[in-house]
């Protein structure tokens, strides 16, 4: 960035933090959907870990997701001081340097690792640090700042929970953790850029080349309609796997049914229409798709434990 307001350089100078501050630097609502997203994946693994070692897999991921978080605000101290939305973070705050947070995410990187390594087993440590590295180095360092692509790429780091503690519990990637990882990465985009078309302006004066940013917002909502379309089929094709029954299906017909007409109505709208109700449609879409992942891993969830206790019996499988 030539503008020095954008210096990639972290910001520098005394901190003045409290224990929430230090919460606040894990990302915490994020690292709320890791842990979810992770425990489903866990539990609805063919093979059971002992109570103690599904806790320390879980926790260990969610430590490893605060790391990235803790990395992420390190790095992008100087835009988030621009947005809105991210001015009163720790570091742009003036409560926690610049220095701590690096320290403290690189610590934690390290530490969620090893132990995750140690209290599961190796390729389930391996994607965890994949992932840091995914979300702090590729996504945050590289494609955030490069291109309007950058949400759809760096979904990745986002998707990989549920595939981690399937791996934690089994040893081996399958059908159905590529599925939920694909159920992740899918819905990304179409969420955060139902976001970014009403806070085009915090990207616009971050210079952060966000798809609204780049090629408008007349594109961004044709995009938003072909990720939905994407996304259907990969919601779907979960119910397919010994994973899910005819709750998951029957949810997620009904789900996919109510965001793909909400993209639908975002891609007819116009820009005169959409400001003469502020945003209405985008933000309830967007509203929408946090309940929407949501319900999906839910009910995933309650017939995975269905399932354990020969409750219920999944619809099939590959």
């Amino acid at each position: 960035m030539s503008d020095a307001s954008f210096d990639a350089r972290p910001l520098t100078g005394p901190g003045d933090a409290e224990f929430g501050d230090y919460v606040a630097l894990l990302k915490p609502r994020v690292m709320s959907l890791v842990v979810f997203t992770a425990l489903v994946g866990l539990l609805v693994a063919p093979v059971s870990l002992h109570p103690m070692e599904g806790f320390a897999a879980i926790l260990f991921i969610a430590i490893g997701a605060g790391a990235s978080g803790a990395l992420n605000m390190w790095w992008d101290a100087d835009i988030d001081r621009v947005m809105r939305r991210t001015a009163k973070r720790p570091i742009p705050a003036g409560k926690v340097t610049p220095d701590e947070a690096l320290a403290i995410g690189l610590a934690l990187s390290g530490m969620s690792v090893v132990m995750l390594g140690l209290a599961t087993n190796w390729i389930a440590a391996a994607l965890l640090a994949f992932t840091i590295f995914f979300y702090a180095v590729v996504y945050t360092m590289w494609l955030k700042r490069w291109t309007p692509q950058n949400i759809v790429i760096g979904g990745a780091a986002g998707a990989f929970p549920p595939m981690i503690g399937w791996v934690a519990a089994t040893g081996s990637v399958s059908v159905e953790a590529l599925l939920m990882f694909g159920l992740i990465f899918m819905w990304t985009p179409p969420h955060f850029w139902a976001l970014a078309l009403f806070m085009k302006s915090d990207y616009h004066e971050a210079k952060v080349p966000m798809l609204t940013v780049t090629h408008g917002r007349k594109v961004t909502r044709a995009h938003i309609l072909a990720y939905t379309v994407l996304l259907v089929p990969v919601a779907l094709g979960l119910a397919l796997t010994p994973v899910a029954g005819p709750a998951y299906l029957a949810t997620a017909v009904v789900l996919n049914a109510i965001f793909l007409k909400g993209a639908v109505d975002i891609w007819r709208r116009t820009e005169a229409q959409a400001e003469a109700d502020n945003y209405a449609t985008e933000k309830r879409v967007f509203r929408f798709s946090l309940l929407y992942l949501f319900l999906h891993f839910g009910v995933l969830l309650l017939e995975g434990l269905a399932f354990r206790f020969g409750l219920w019996a999944p619809l099939g499988g590959f």
